[in-house]
């Protein structure tokens, strides 16, 4: 493993196999079970993303909004007994446990978790249930496809984004758990196959500067959110320095007089990306 791959490994990583029977059992679970979907952290998303609730504080499965607590099971848990006995098996100290559903053409735009929350050591576990080869998550430069079959441990603190490009839409049971004996044990070993990493390319300036001229232009006839969408999708096409998407935003706005997109959108990157003044 090179030096790229092992950083990267830091980031994202693969902890351990699970039963193909249990996992489509799971995954018949994820797509038939009548869960009450909310589309939660709206700055967050493109649109098309959506979550419920396995276990959290309330156990209500409509609340999706995440926090530091002693989760218990949901009403939408309660009708899974596949899904619940994986969680029990794999025994950890659960945070709060969701379904997040990624629709086609969906992203979520780069950002980092965990700032609001208390600053003890978690971690954010993924279990792919239903996914394709068009969606994966950026970070660290690279783009990475959370195969099935797998629990991956992601590591939000680091900034990092996801999309769906074609579909069909991606299911991932999402597991945020706090540090203890029984993790350590699930992640005694984590890997990352280089075959799961594709580097992105690196963008020159004159490419970042042509996609600007494009952006201006869309503006122009109309057509702002559409320009900033382009200019946001930049990070899933090329390597590029934390929080650079945001800059060009801000620079697209400035060059065309128009403050109060500027600012906000100076504001988004600071929120988006937890940066402090």
């Amino acid at each position: 493993m090179d030096r790229t791959l092992t950083t990267l490994a830091g980031q994202i990583a693969q902890l351990d196999s699970i039963d193909s029977a249990q996992l489509e059992r799971m995954r018949h679970e994820a797509l038939t079970a009548p869960a009450p979907w909310k589309a939660e952290y709206s700055a967050y998303q493109s649109g098309g993303w959506w979550t419920t609730s396995l276990m959290n504080a309330s156990g209500d499965a409509a609340d999706v909004t995440i926090g530091d607590c002693t989760a218990k099971p949901t009403d939408l848990l309660a009708q899974m007994p596949a899904t619940t006995a994986l969680l029990g098996e794999l025994g950890l100290n659960y945070m709060w446990v969701r379904l997040a559903r990624l629709e086609p053409n969906a992203f979520l735009w780069e950002h980092r978790d965990y700032d609001d929350l208390d600053q003890v050591e978690r971690h954010r576990l993924h279990i792919p249930l239903h996914t394709n080869t068009s969606a994966f998550l950026v970070t660290g430069g690279a783009k990475v496809h959370m195969a099935g079959g797998r629990i991956w441990r992601l590591t939000p603190t680091y900034a990092h984004g996801v999309c769906n490009l074609l579909g069909p839409e991606r299911v991932h049971l999402i597991a945020d758990v706090y540090a203890d004996d029984a993790y350590q044990r699930l992640a005694r070993r984590p890997t990352l196959h280089p075959a799961a990493a594709e580097p992105l390319p690196d963008a020159d300036q004159m490419q970042l500067a042509e996609r600007l001229q494009a952006a201006r232009r869309m503006v122009d006839l109309g057509y702002t959110e559409a320009a900033e969408r382009m200019l946001l999708r930049l990070f899933y096409t090329y390597a590029l320095p934390e929080g650079a998407v945001y800059d060009l935003l801000v620079e697209l706005h400035t060059s065309l007089g128009d403050v109060e997109a500027a600012t906000r959108w100076t504001a988004a990157k600071s929120c988006l990306l937890a940066l402090t003044a």
